[in-house]
């Protein structure tokens, strides 16, 4: 049903903080959606093309948010796990039937990103963070922001960090991504602090 599974085991050691905060999916479900009729029989699906050119379809439990487009195209978000991704696909694959839409039988929906947060335990001096490592990759305008931007190239993920040792991590499509980027991140900060 779902192309990349995503694992969602964090107790390993040295995860223990890591927490998946949001997890976005798309793809496409179907050839075409009539979003008019589809808004019109959903309870729940909100049609407005004035403001936006797909639908947006508010499922509770998993509490998750589809944007479905008239391509067949559609994107998840607010997910927190695996099972959820799977329960709120289904639940939206069988709206969509009961509405009449063609659905395919096995939808064509990838993670896309998944947004983790991350406590260190510590104080990080972001300014000696941005005198020691590499600029190209660092954005930190305090004026602007509080959090310092450091983009990972490989695994490619965005770290926002900020003085108090927290972390929010995104970009990557699997936790493995985002742990990969963890390490990468605390071993750069470990040769600073």
């Amino acid at each position: 049903m779902v192309q990349k599974m995503i694992l969602i085991s964090m107790d390993e050691k040295g995860y223990e903080s890591l927490k998946i905060e949001n997890i976005v999916a798309s793809g496409v479900i179907a050839d075409a959606i009539d979003l008019e009729n589809v808004s019109d029989k959903i309870k729940n699906c909100e049609l407005n093309t004035k403001r936006f050119p797909g639908a947006v379809y508010r499922i509770e439990k998993p509490k998750i948010a589809s944007l479905i487009f008239s391509s067949g195209k559609v994107v998840l978000t607010g997910i927190r796990n695996n099972q959820d991704l799977h329960d709120g696909l289904g639940i939206i694959m069988q709206s969509l039937r009961d509405a009449g839409v063609d659905t395919y039988d096995e939808p064509q929906v990838a993670v896309t990103n998944i947004v983790c947060s991350y406590d260190m335990g510590k104080y990080i001096n972001l300014n000696k963070v941005v005198i020691t490592l590499n600029l190209e990759n660092i954005e930190y305008e305090p004026e602007q922001f509080p959090g310092l931007v450091y983009r990972i190239e490989d695994p490619k993920i965005v770290a926002l960090l900020f003085s108090s040792g927290k972390i929010i991590l995104t970009g990557g499509k699997t936790v493995e991504d985002i742990k990969r980027g963890l390490d990468f991140l605390e071993q750069r900060l470990e040769t600073i602090m």
